[in-house]
């Protein structure tokens, strides 16, 4: 038993150690790296798009391009099987990584988290130039690309922002402006397309 007990607790370790290791930090170039925000063009009537038991209903085209500031991946909740990854994403300054040296980013239970001690540039700023976003991979090809994306890379991705429901009353609603904070304020986005981007 004691036996059996070990190889589990050798598998888990292994398994957490490859993970870390697919995902670990990069290093990025100094300075800004995203210069532009993102590009959203509203739908007067959206799509309705079926994945499993969820309905998804087309919002807006969505297109960006952003540095990586934190990714985590959900197993467990009840929206992990639609966007099993999120990734915090800043653009403008919050790309910068002499800006970013000041800042303390965390995500956990669906949300981004920041602290700072100062700001290194106004809080505003910071809310309007970086996001929480919830990624639904279009097929398994897309998410294999999530699957590889590393917080400090600089990414493009393109898709739909999106709300979702099942017929029993469960919905998940997408942030439709970068100007809102706090619960409500992530994007959920159907992503056709995600690469690595040339700051």
């Amino acid at each position: 038993m004691q036996r059996f007990f070990l190889i589990a607790v050798a598998l888990i370790v292994a398994l957490g150690a490859s993970h870390w290791w697919r995902h670990r930090p990069l290093v990025p170039s100094a300075g800004m790296l995203v210069t532009d925000a993102p590009e959203q063009i509203d739908l007067d009537d959206g799509a309705s798009l079926q994945r499993g038991d969820v309905m998804l209903h087309t919002r807006a085209h969505f297109a960006v391009t952003a540095r990586v500031l934190s990714r985590e991946d959900y197993h467990m909740d009840a929206g992990a099987s639609l966007a099993p990854v999120d990734l915090a994403l800043g653009w403008g300054r919050m790309s910068d990584s002499d800006v970013l040296k000041d800042i303390t980013i965390s995500q956990e239970n669906r949300f981004y988290h920041w602290h700072v001690e100062h700001f290194p540039i106004p809080r505003r700023e910071i809310e309007t130039s970086s996001a929480n976003m919830h990624m639904i991979p279009a097929d398994n090809a897309v998410r294999r690309e999530l699957d590889r994306v590393r917080t400090g890379e600089v990414i493009h991705l393109e898709g739909f922002l999106v709300d979702a429901s099942r017929p029993d009353g469960w919905h998940w609603r997408t942030s439709m402006t970068r100007e809102d904070t706090g619960n409500g304020a992530c994007e959920l986005v159907y992503v056709e397309s995600v690469a690595p981007a040339t700051p």
